[in-house]
């Protein structure tokens, strides 16, 4: 008896100090813990799991605790048995429920992989049931949540048994279903549930999340490396429960059902800050949901690592070390253009200039940059905006679009009082935004005298390093393309994509863009007081040297770096 106190002090001594540590790093906040805690009088699960399961701590900052405040050695996936182990007999759910995985026996002591190594009575139960020693060892709790599901799945995914838990009444009225629906989304399951969801989306790289409810099924879908895919999705009925936790985490209005909403999370994620946007739009089944995820430290703000070529770069910085002017980025939505801006904005960030940003929405924070958040709802506006940080005494300025007359006057006003102002369009290429801002009403003497350049991309996706297989292109294909342009027929190589363990089977991993830059050149203005259309415009900039969107893929398909089909699927209209 005297042992087994001793040891349950000694479990309470060690979830003490590692709380305790939690806390001190702003890892979790005090109410969240106090709320996990009597979760945990009710779950009987180890608190340490019960954290990770919540998505108030992740996996990467649990065991580095562990490690920083504990002797218990941290053990590798590599080292998990391939196959149960036939010399101790342990109930599956016993070890689902307390996340933990014998690896292996070693004379009368058996190691034992734990999400909570320092719980002492789950220890206890261990060493009564298999009558051996038990040695803990740290672990990943996703680690281990894999290898149970590979050692003794049953085909039923853990978002099912997680659903399973959901108590949701088929019968219940509308009136009682908000009230009902809060407490239910600050129920366990319904938290884990979601927690899920964002888990797996990041970890498969994906930039946005859909969460679409139909009559008669959930689907969620992960836009990944620029397409979308569908994912696994829990039943219909956990519908309202989903939406409403994500709502109620972006401080939404979850009895609003009828309007669109707009909010905000940002939570950890493997020791990442990441936010979440949050936009809802009411459908014929429901409220269908998307979650953009912004992860900054994903983002490497760097025009290499963008994919910009060594030409494109020495142009554009030409452009960045003049002191006043225009310069457009365009391309349709999620073409990377603010991720450009932010690029150039970055380069130019120097303690010497002042940089105002005026942006819907402000995407990523950056540092030593004053970033204004447009809403509208209460009448600020780009130009309202626009029109007060001009008396900012700023050096440059970003908008973050130009959607109408007022805006476009503006910048071209503060271009021509000696601001350096960075804008995106949207239109299909660098030449037809002349014509779009000349059609929106802007004076084509103005537009000569303060535009430096255009900018057009588009994202493709990069081949995966480990899986590419390289192909001879059918003769067809070098005709249609003129690929012979570039190299001699009998060196010209194209590679595709296969599938493998390191990109899951897509093929491709990561994103990367494609340009062309048009320099507004003498020529250049000339066509455009001329009001020439687009195509002229294209047309002169690709005789003065430029490379259009397709030419600058082409030439990334041929260097292995994207496949010319995924450049195609960007650049045909």
């Amino acid at each position: 008896m005297e042992i087994v106190e001793k040891q349950a002090e000694e479990s309470h001594t060690d979830t003490k100090r590692i709380t305790e540590f939690l806390l001190s790093e702003e890892k979790i906040k005090q109410e969240e813990l106090a709320r996990t805690q009597e979760l945990q009088q009710e779950k009987g699960v180890p608190l340490g799991v019960l954290l990770v399961q919540l998505g108030l701590v992740s996996d990467n900052e649990m065991v580095a605790a562990y490690e920083q405040l504990t002797d218990i050695p941290v053990i590798d996936e590599n080292e998990f048995p391939s196959d149960p182990l036939i010399d101790v007999d342990l109930n599956p759910k016993f070890l689902t429920e307390n996340c933990l995985l014998p690896v292996k026996v070693e004379n009368n002591h058996i190691v034992v992989a734990m999400a909570d190594p320092t719980d002492t009575y789950t220890i206890q139960a261990i060493q009564l049931a298999t009558d051996k020693k038990v040695s803990p060892r740290v672990a990943h709790s996703s680690m281990i949540e894999k290898a149970l599901e590979r050692l003794f799945g049953d085909g039923q995914s853990k978002l099912e048994d997680i659903v399973e838990e959901i108590e949701i009444d088929a019968n219940e009225s509308e009136e009682d279903s908000v009230e009902r629906l809060k407490d239910l989304a600050t129920e366990a399951p319904v938290i884990r549930l979601v927690s899920l969801i964002i888990n797996n989306a990041i970890e498969s790289r994906a930039s946005d999340i859909h969460i679409e409810p139909f009559d008669n099924r959930l689907k969620i879908r992960c836009r990944i490396d620029g397409v979308l895919k569908e994912a696994e999705a829990p039943p219909a009925r956990s519908t309202a429960a989903v939406i409403s936790r994500i709502k109620i985490m972006a401080k939404m209005n979850i009895a609003e059902r009828r309007l669109p909403q707009d909010g905000r999370i940002q939570l950890r994620n493997q020791g990442k800050l990441i936010d979440l946007r949050v936009s809802t739009v009411p459908t014929m089944h429901g409220e269908s949901l998307v979650m953009r995820i912004l992860d900054k430290e994903y983002i490497k703000l760097d025009f290499d690592t963008l994919g910009f070529s060594d030409e494109i770069q020495q142009k554009v910085n030409n452009i960045l070390d003049l002191p006043h002017g225009i310069i457009l980025v365009t391309g349709p939505t999620g073409s990377g253009k603010t991720t450009t801006l932010y690029t150039a904005l970055e380069q130019i960030n120097t303690p010497d200039k002042k940089i105002l940003t005026v942006e819907d929405p402000v995407e990523y924070q950056l540092e030593g940059i004053n970033q204004i958040q447009v809403k509208p709802k209460i009448g600020l506006n780009f130009a309202s905006a626009l029109r007060s940080i001009v008396r900012q005494d700023p050096d440059v300025i970003m908008i973050g679009e130009m959607r109408d007359l007022e805006t476009a006057r503006i910048a071209v006003q503060s271009a021509l009082t000696g601001h350096l102002v960075f804008s995106t369009l949207h239109t299909n290429d660098a030449g037809s935004s002349i014509t779009r801002l000349l059609d929106m009403g802007v004076e084509d003497y103005l537009l000569t005298s303060t535009l430096n350049g255009i900018l057009a991309q588009r994202l493709v996706r990069l081949l995966c390093g480990q899986c590419r297989e390289v192909y001879q292109p059918l003769p067809e294909l070098i005709e249609e393309l003129h690929l012979n342009q570039y190299k001699a027929v009998e060196e010209l190589t194209l590679y595709e994509a296969t599938g493998c363990e390191v990109c899951m089977d897509n093929g491709y991993l990561g994103r990367c863009v494609i340009t062309e830059f048009l320099l507004i050149s003498e020529g250049i203005r000339r066509l455009i007081l001329s009001h020439a259309d687009g195509t002229k415009l294209q047309q002169l900039a690709v005789e003065e040297g430029m490379d259009t969107m397709q030419v600058d893929g082409i030439k990334k398909a041929l260097n292995g770096i994207t496949t010319i089909e995924d450049v195609m699927r960007v650049t045909r209209e």
